[in-house]
């Protein structure tokens, strides 16, 4: 299975931005939906943005308006820009490709920490 690559996050305060990077080869974005998770403290894993193969996107209504999901072709990479960060917001950050029937797949990355600060 493919495994997605995850950068970029950090410590931010309150208000602040942060901009995760996802690389994955083409292939991936081709054939797949793929989306960005999160893991925070004492909540199940959740879903935060998703593009489709087609290009649509949608948002988790707590990131809804703050976050932007967008992909450069030229570099196979998949961007979540993450602005008036809440403190809320931190935790482990993953993406991940999905399955024909929106299931992720088993081959999760590393991930990428998000702290925000209030």
């Amino acid at each position: 299975q493919v495994q997605l690559v995850e950068s970029g996050g950090g410590l931010a305060q309150a208000g602040g931005s942060l901009r995760l990077s996802c690389s994955a080869p083409v292939s991936v974005f081709r054939f797949n939906d793929v989306a960005w998770y999160r893991r925070t403290p004492g909540k199940p894993r959740e879903l935060v943005a998703r593009i489709s193969v087609s290009g649509v996107i949608d948002y988790a209504a707590s990131v809804r308006g703050r976050f932007t999901l967008f992909r450069d072709s030229t570099k196979n990479t998949l961007y979540l820009q993450m602005n008036s960060l809440k403190p809320e917001d931190t935790g482990l950050y993953y993406c991940n490709y999905l399955d024909a029937v929106g299931v992720a797949s088993a081959s999760w990355g590393q991930g990428t920490q998000v702290t925000v600060s209030s």
